[in-house]
């Protein structure tokens, strides 16, 4: 018996026969979402308390914890892209559910078919083509050398067909491109909507949890960047994935917003080329690569992302402005946070930019958001408005706080190092990282300094 729909108020719970535009109970706006109503009882099951029996046994038996093994539970498959078995974690978990966002054209499907070449070992890869013909899958797999002898594609959008097709075939990975398109057929809803975004990834996640089979899903993000769907669809899946990049550069950004079986802080670097996406060992020479020498306006910052340090170019620009208003525009750099900065800057160390724009922009599409940033952006400025370049090979990292001190971060000396072996000779750093037995290696310059006033004046002075 087909199961009927219902909606219920997302504000008072309240449920509905047919959609109305505002809820009739409560009075809220857009508040009714679609939902598979539960079986009616059969007639005269209602019985008296009197009347009612034990009930039966669960179908299965709760299992002690002691008796799961951690090797089982620790068992990962390898990708065969390195940066993105380190943003899982050391790779995939048997019976995860991985959701995988990010722009259009950005390489999501890139991504997931690069991922076959390793994951067609076993019983293969099913790969669920929603929007895409398999002759089109076929054309990209030729590109980028994906042997397509053990990968499946079904080109279906029915979820009660693809949920059949995985118990049939039994892959060792299922992929779905993407969870937009796919219809559960008991809803009246077209595809995308937040009911079958809700149901068709309910019916994803019980499948990979009771067969261990982990499942990709693609899912699209909406105008603000997050994931296009009902929150809930973050918090059925076991990871959720970013992928970020400007479609004119070539790096692409993958971060974990959310990893139940790794950290969310690690980033890995890819680079598209003709060939597809390629790792980048070492992000923080490629961000680095084409640096101007001897010009103000610039700072090498350390950031940590997850255990890994990067260094990126932080570039400031400030120049008089022809507007009653200046402007304040920061690319891969919180707005607020440099508009913060420029105040500290102005009531702390007395540089002014009252009738100046100032544009922050740090090199690579690389987004800094970690407090350690700071400091290499107050620095950019201060250079760029006095037009006093900073040393080249000077590095820089630390918080700074509303009175323009320079704050201690965390993993100091994992930071010196990286700067090190990159080759820069003077490194700045907040005064109070020394307390931590900070060393510099041979040939190296530390410059500890207590606020934003001192740490421009060293700098200028040495140079």
């Amino acid at each position: 018996m087909k199961q009927r729909s219902i909606y219920v108020c997302t504000e008072c719970g309240s449920e509905s026969p047919r959609w109305y535009g505002k809820c009739p109970n409560c009075g809220k706006w857009n508040t009714l979402e679609e939902r598979l109503s539960e079986p009616a009882p059969p007639r005269g099951g209602a019985m008296h308390a009197s009347r009612v029996t034990a009930p039966q046994a669960p179908a299965a038996p709760a299992v002690p914890l002691s008796a799961q093994m951690i090797d089982d539970i620790e068992e990962r498959g390898l990708t065969g892209l390195s940066e993105l078995d380190r943003v899982l974690g050391g790779g995939v978990v048997k019976g995860s559910v991985i959701l995988l966002s990010g722009d259009p054209g950005v390489g999501k499907s890139t991504l997931l078919l690069q991922t076959c070449k390793q994951l067609c070992a076993g019983n293969g890869v099913l790969y669920i083509a929603g929007e895409e013909s398999p002759r089109q899958i076929k054309m990209r797999g030729d590109r980028l050398g994906v042997d397509g002898g053990n990968l499946y594609v079904a080109p279906v959008t029915d979820i009660e067909e693809v949920v059949r097709y995985i118990y049939h075939t039994m892959p060792s990975v299922v992929m779905v491109d993407s969870i937009q398109t796919m219809r559960h057929p008991s809803l009246n809803s077209g595809a995308g909507s937040v009911s079958q975004v809700r149901e068709c990834a309910g019916l994803l996640a019980a499948a990979a949890k009771s067969l261990e089979i982990p499942v990709f899903i693609v899912g699209h993000v909406n105008k603000d960047g997050g994931v296009a769907g009902p929150k809930v669809l973050e918090h059925m899946v076991d990871v959720v994935l970013h992928f970020e990049g400007e479609r004119h550069s070539a790096y692409r950004i993958l971060r974990a917003a959310k990893n139940r079986f790794g950290s969310t802080n690690e980033i890995g670097v890819f680079e598209m080329n003709e060939h597809g996406l390629m790792d980048v060992e070492n992000p923080s020479l490629a961000m680095l690569s084409g640096r101007p020498k001897n010009v103000s306006g610039t700072c090498v910052a350390c950031v940590m992302e997850g255990t890994r340090p990067i260094l990126a170019e932080a570039q400031a620009l400030v120049s008089k402005s022809g507007l009653a208003s200046p402007r304040r525009v920061a690319t891969g750099f919180d707005y607020n946070r440099s508009a913060l900065i420029i105040a500290i800057l102005e009531k702390r160390a007395g540089y002014f930019f009252g009738n100046l724009d100032a544009y922050i922009n740090i090199v690579g599409g690389l987004k800094l958001d970690e407090p350690a940033a700071d400091l290499p952006v107050a620095l950019a400025l201060a250079s760029n408005l006095l037009d006093r370049p900073l040393g080249d090979d000077t590095a820089a990292f630390g918080e700074v706080g509303l009175a323009g001190e320079v704050r201690s971060v965390s993993q100091a000396q994992v930071r010196v190092n990286e700067c090190a072996r990159l080759g820069f000779k003077t490194i700045v750093l907040p005064k109070s990282c020394m307390k931590q037995n900070i060393t510099a290696p041979d040939g190296v310059r530390l410059v500890p300094v207590g606020n934003i006033s001192q740490a421009f004046g060293q700098l200028t002075m040495d140079n």
